[in-house]
């Protein structure tokens, strides 16, 4: 009973401790707060916030604490809550700290590596060449040590110096050759099993290719080693166009490459070449070598080493420049340190021409007899500025058109162009030439004119040829159509037209006796179509199928199709030929000469899909 009796005052007496422990807890937080912003000038992180507003040890304070105590006791606790704060941001402060020393001594690093770098080109400069190279090691050394810490400035000035230790180091392995051997007119010969496996091709399935190609070198290397020996340049890069074309000025790759040296049209443009509806330069051997020693030596000042001058030359500058920055070795001192990643066409090029050129100067021990070389082409060169045929030149000449042709390689239609142009001839023919330009007719090209034909069901190319009067092989060519010649209908196809002048449509082949009855039964032959029933007929598909009961347009051959006279619309008697001018549309003919659209169409079979061109001959009627 006692018991039961005190209980309500132990529950006041629990409840009035729990009252006093909050209200402390409370005086705590405020004067900790307070204390910890004044404390610390950074501003506390999250997690220092926590720790420091919430104590474990404030929740056992005793309930008879006095308002002192609770004072005394938050300046107590307060230093080590801020303290965190303080310590977490010094913290970040000496890894900040930290992290620009890094960054400061990788910079250090890299700028006393680039000294390195310029201390080799000075050495090399004199002459010292092994103490350019030991100075480029030590400045590779000095980049590996260097800890870019994941700075992007930093790792792209690091990757830069390493391309620049590769090029200095591939600069002075070549230079070092050519001062040690004292022959500036050679490349280094390199026996390994990739020149071994293409003299062994060169011998075998290539044999014929390389005999032809080195007895046609004599046309063209007089010339050839005369530009190379002005320019300074090795003679062994006369040997270059045998194993790019095969000496052949005409060569054509799968690449558009053209020519001796193989310039396909923007590096051909880049260095001179000009390109244009009439000549192309890049055939002309004066001019192409002239293009090509340029390009070498713009690639000898790149890279420095002749056998990474010549995959640049095959496969371009920068696409070799990306392998050597990609590479994983530490730098390039040898070619045939990226050799196995270049593209497979150029990493078979150089050993190729090292193995053309093994065979060259020994052919005997390789099994070869080259003595018989073409003669080489002696010419004159005379200025010519009217259009004619070199046809008609040779014929006024006295001389066969092919020796004209061969020394004008450039010249696309075998015609001189309408300007000004310096026209190749045999030696002692110029003043001929001259003598004989007024009597040369002047030559017009033809203008080729075009229309467009959507192919019907039934039609062929031969039918085609036939209608538009042009030719199968022109039909094709004009869109690239294979040796099958197979067509769809509804395809579109290009037509070319002789001379511009030919009607877009063909006249009915002749006059058709329907007797008089006024029709007439036609067996279907082989190419035959309703469509050209009807044009041949001079009536209209519709009148075909009805009269023959048709339910498709499909024919077969041998069908018999019945079929009437139309009515034809012929030229008047007073028609008059206008010949179609520059601008000229069928609608402003019509036009000018009172006539309808209609009419005008008819009597020239004309549709109203047809163009016409200048130069074309129409009937129009006289008013």
């Amino acid at each position: 009973m006692q018991r039961s009796q005190d209980k309500p005052e132990e529950n006041s007496l629990k409840f009035y401790l729990k009252a006093t422990v909050l209200i402390l807890i409370a005086f705590a937080v405020a004067g900790c707060s307070k204390n910890l912003q004044q404390t610390s000038s950074h501003k506390p992180y999250p997690e220092a916030r926590s720790v420091a507003l919430f104590p474990n040890h404030l929740e056992e304070t005793p309930a008879h604490v006095t308002e002192d105590d609770k004072n005394q006791l938050c300046l107590e606790q307060t230093p080590a809550a801020g303290q965190v704060g303080i310590d977490i941001a010094d913290d970040a402060r000496q890894a900040q700290d930290g992290k620009s020393k890094t960054d400061g001594k990788a910079q250090q690093i890299l700028d006393e590596a680039l000294e390195f770098c310029q201390a080799s080109q000075d050495f090399w400069g004199q002459g010292d060449f092994e103490n350019a190279i030991d100075a480029l090691d030590q400045g590779y050394n000095l980049i590996l040590e260097a800890d870019t810490n994941d700075n992007p400035k930093l790792i792209q000035q690091k990757e830069d110096i390493r391309f620049m230790i590769c090029k200095r180091m591939l600069e002075i392995y070549a230079s070092r050759y050519i001062v040690a051997t004292g022959n500036h007119n050679a490349i280094p010969m390199v026996m390994n099993r990739y020149v071994e496996k293409e003299i062994k091709l060169f011998q075998g399935p290539e044999r014929k290719f390389f005999v032809s190609s080195y007895k046609r070198s004599g046309r063209y290397r007089p010339e050839i080693l005369k530009a190379l020996e002005e320019a300074g340049l090795p003679e062994d890069l006369s040997w270059l166009p045998l194993i790019e074309s095969g000496f052949k000025v005409k060569a054509l790759s799968r690449a558009r490459a053209l020519g001796l040296w193989q310039f396909i049209p923007s590096t051909g443009y880049k260095f001179g070449l000009k390109r244009n509806e009439w000549i192309d330069e890049r055939m002309d051997v004066t001019k192409s070598t002239l293009a090509a020693i340029a390009y070498l030596k713009e690639l000898h000042n790149i890279f420095g080493d002749w056998m990474t001058v010549l995959a640049g030359y095959n496969c371009g500058e920068n696409r070799v420049l990306r392998v050597i920055r990609n590479q994983n070795i530490n730098y390039l001192d040898n070619f045939w340190d990226v050799f196995g990643r270049l593209p497979w066409e150029t990493a078979r090029y150089v050993p190729r021409f090292l193995a053309a050129l093994s065979i060259i100067n020994n052919p005997e021990k390789y099994g070869f007899d080259l003595k018989d070389l073409d003669p080489p082409h002696s010419y004159e060169k005379v200025t010519v500025s009217k259009q004619m045929r070199l046809k008609d030149i040779a014929t006024n000449m006295g001389i066969s058109r092919k020796p004209l042709e061969d020394l004008n390689p450039e010249l696309r239609h075998k015609a001189t162009p309408p300007d000004s142009y310096d026209l190749n001839v045999p030696s002692g023919k110029g003043e001929l030439l001259v003598a004989m330009l007024d009597k040369i007719r002047v030559w017009t090209p033809p203008q080729r004119s075009y229309v467009y034909h959507r192919v019907r069901r039934g039609e062929t190319l031969s039918h085609l040829a036939g209608r538009y009067r042009t030719s199968v092989r022109a039909i094709a060519a004009a869109n690239h159509i294979g040796r099958r010649g197979f067509i769809r209908a509804g395809q579109r196809l290009k037509i070319p037209l002789r001379g511009g002048k030919q009607p877009v449509y063909a006249k009915a082949r002749q006059a058709v006796d329907f007797g008089q009855s006024g029709s007439i039964t036609h067996r279907v032959k082989r190419g035959d179509s309703l469509w050209l029933l009807a044009r041949r007929y001079n009536t209209n598909t519709k009148k075909i199928i009805r009269l023959n009961n048709l339910k498709t347009s499909h024919l077969h051959i041998g069908q018999r199709l019945i079929i009437r006279k139309g009515t034809v619309v012929q030229a008047s008697a007073g028609t008059k030929t206008y010949r179609v001018r520059r601008g000229d549309s069928p609608y402003e003919i019509a036009r000018s000469h009172n006539m309808k659209l209609e009419r005008f169409l008819r009597i020239n079979d004309l549709t109203p899909w047809c163009k016409i061109y200048p130069g074309q001959e129409l009937a129009v009627e006289i008013r």
